[in-house]
C-alpha cells in the first residue's frame, strides 16, 4: 500500500512539474539571448533569402550573403551541440562585422537538414564568399574553428 502511494505521489509531482509552460519560457529567453549575443537563427525561408536559394538553383551553388558565413546545423537535445554553442557565440562577437554565424535547428528545419544531407550533428558548413562551401562534422574546439575561419572564410592575399 505504501509503495502505491509513493508511486502516485511521484507521478503527480512529475505531471505538475512538466506542464510545458517552462519550455516556452525557456525557448523565448534563449531566442532573446541568442539575438543579443550574435548568432542568427535561420528558418527555411531565411535560408533561401540569405544563404542560397536551392529551389531556384538546384544544381548550382550561388551564395547570397555579403559576408562569409558559418552555418551550425544543431538540435536542442544534442550534447555536443550545446558544448559548441557558447564558442560560436564568442566567435560571433569576435568576428562581428566580418562573418555571419547562422544556426539551423535540424528538428524544426528537417527539409534543410535533408537537402544538406545532415546525418550527424553538430555539422558545420563553412561558406566562403567565392567557391564551394565546406562541411565539418562533430564538435570542434575553438582553436580549430578560428583556424577554419581564418583559412577558409577570411582568406587574405599574401604579400
Amino acid at each position: 500500500m505504501k509503495i502505491r502511494t509513493l508511486i502516485l505521489v511521484a507521478l503527480a509531482l512529475t505531471t505538475f512539474s512538466c506542464n510545458g509552460q517552462t519550455n516556452k519560457k525557456t525557448e523565448q529567453e534563449t531566442t532573446k539571448q541568442q539575438k543579443i549575443m550574435g548568432t542568427i537563427h535561420l528558418t527555411k525561408a531565411d535560408f533561401l533569402k540569405k544563404v542560397v536559394n536551392y529551389e531556384a538553383n538546384p544544381t548550382e551553388w550561388k551564395y547570397l550573403g555579403d559576408k562569409p558565413a558559418i552555418i551550425d546545423f544543431y538540435a536542442s537535445w544534442c550534447g555536443p551541440c550545446k558544448m559548441i554553442a557558447p564558442i560560436l557565440e564568442e566567435l560571433a562577437a569576435e568576428y562581428d562585422g566580418q562573418i555571419y554565424i547562422y544556426k539551423v535547428d535540424t528538428e524544426a528545419e528537417q527539409e534543410l537538414a535533408a537537402v544538406f544531407n545532415i546525418r550527424s550533428i553538430p555539422s558545420i558548413l563553412f561558406v566562403p564568399m567565392e567557391g564551394q562551401p565546406q562541411m565539418a562534422q562533430g564538435a570542434m574546439p575553438k582553436a580549430s574553428l578560428k583556424e577554419a575561419i581564418e583559412s577558409v572564410l577570411l582568406v587574405k592575399e599574401k604579400k
